[in-house]
């Protein structure tokens, strides 16, 4: 084989290009981090875009999918993609309309429980003489002994010199409120240029890889990203499902043990179980606090339950309705979700299971075409073998010819 400069120059290349990443990683970590620091509202734009479309392509199914109208096809786009932001923010200002009222009248509540109770207390034991009698003397004579007028005054003192790092703290979540809020803002208004351009991005896509990119490798390259897109797309649709699913028996389950706060809670397991795995834990904090204030018996036994629930469903559920939808067995549905969760945390729960299933699935397409080529191979030396053997055997069965008499 004759190597061509062309080729000596590009392994070279890839080598020094290897070689500086190995010898400059921290270098290389920081400013892929910050890179990726600077483009993350673009990021979550691409992630609000992608859950959009998916209610998006639904409404635009439906809305006059048959019509040739110039007006209707201008105008479905804008139309259903207005209804999926509005169907959204429905579906977000409904939990939290069920769940804030709620929490913030438990959390009053609690807060008027421990200023009833506290003074009360506090009057009992100081007139408790068997609590005074276990206390010992010197105990109460290093009481008397203090100076509280002294204390008060240096604990004011403290206090006063601490309000310029309060007001630095202050000032710190206001600017994070601030970030976040811009963040966000960015983010919304990046997935709807997105989604209003999806066909336009697409064509330019196709036509970048049309031309720098070879028919074998740029076939290759979509079945990829066909299968990336279903595996998602199944992978949404499913945590939906399974989520509803677990919010429903919670509810019935909190019914029939008459726990408060049944529809409530249940409504909130089954919006924070969007989280795989780890989810329903989320609202089962919430959950229990707000029983707590009922019956701190009823907050102890719900919190039995729901974690029953949750191992019934993480366990069996779950890797049905979830692996089901994306053709991945229930084992390593559960085994993504570990892995996922313990190396990137619930980034990791999120993408670990359609990766794996986008993974197990193009996985699976080649092994059955090796399979197929194997079958096919041997079909084919079979098939030359019975050939080179057939003129044998014939001359073989061919009687002699005899000699002709002149």
């Amino acid at each position: 084989m004759k190597l061509e400069w062309k080729t000596c120059f590009r392994v070279g290349i890839s080598a020094f290009l290897l070689f500086l990443g190995i010898y400059y990683w921290g270098s290389v970590t920081k400013w892929a981090w910050l890179i990726l620091g600077a483009a993350g509202p673009l990021l979550i734009g691409v992630i609000i875009a992608y859950v959009l479309n998916i209610l998006m392509s639904y409404y635009e199914r439906l809305y006059f999918p048959n019509s040739k109208k110039k007006g209707i096809i201008k105008s479905r786009r804008v139309i259903c993609l207005v209804l999926s932001i509005v169907t959204m923010l429905g579906i977000v200002a409904a939990v939290l309309g069920l769940v804030v009222p709620e929490l913030v009248a438990s959390v009053q509540l609690l807060i008027k429980l421990a200023l009833d109770w506290l003074p009360g207390a506090l009057e009992d034991l100081s007139e408790n003489q068997s609590l005074a009698e276990l206390i010992p003397a010197g105990v109460w004579e290093a009481l008397e002994s203090i100076n509280w007028k002294d204390l008060i005054g240096k604990a004011v003192q403290a206090v006063t010199d601490g309000i310029g790092g309060a007001v630095g703290t202050v000032a710190g979540v206001i600017t994070s409120v601030f970030s976040t809020a811009v963040t966000v803002l960015v983010a919304v208004i990046f997935s709807i240029y997105l989604l209003i351009s999806k066909d336009n991005l697409l064509s330019e896509g196709n036509r970048l890889m049309k031309v720098y990119l070879k028919p074998n490798l740029r076939g290759q390259v979509h079945h990829v990203f066909d299968v990336l897109n279903d595996c998602f797309h199944r992978y949404v649709v499913g945590q939906c499902v399974e989520a509803v699913i677990l919010g429903v028996l919670c509810m019935i389950g909190m019914f029939i043990f008459r726990f408060p706060y049944a529809t409530m809670i249940g409504t909130l397991v089954g919006f924070t179980a969007l989280i795989p795995i780890a989810g329903a834990y989320i609202g089962a904090v919430v959950g229990a606090f707000m029983i707590l204030t009922v019956s701190p018996l009823q907050a102890v036994l719900f919190v039995i339950y729901l974690t029953v629930l949750q191992q019934l469903e993480g366990n069996l559920i779950y890797p049905r309705v979830v692996g089901s939808s994306l053709g991945l067995p229930g084992m390593w549905v559960l085994a993504a979700v570990t892995v996922g969760g313990g190396l990137f945390g619930i980034l990791g729960m999120l993408i670990g299971v359609p990766l794996a299933a986008a993974a197990y699935r193009l996985l699976k397409e080649d092994v059955e075409r090796r399979e197929e080529k194997e079958k096919g191979g041997q079909a084919h030396r079979r098939k030359r073998h019975h050939s080179q053997r057939k003129p044998e055997k014939e001359t073989e069965k061919r009687p002699k010819q005899q000699p002709k008499n002149n």
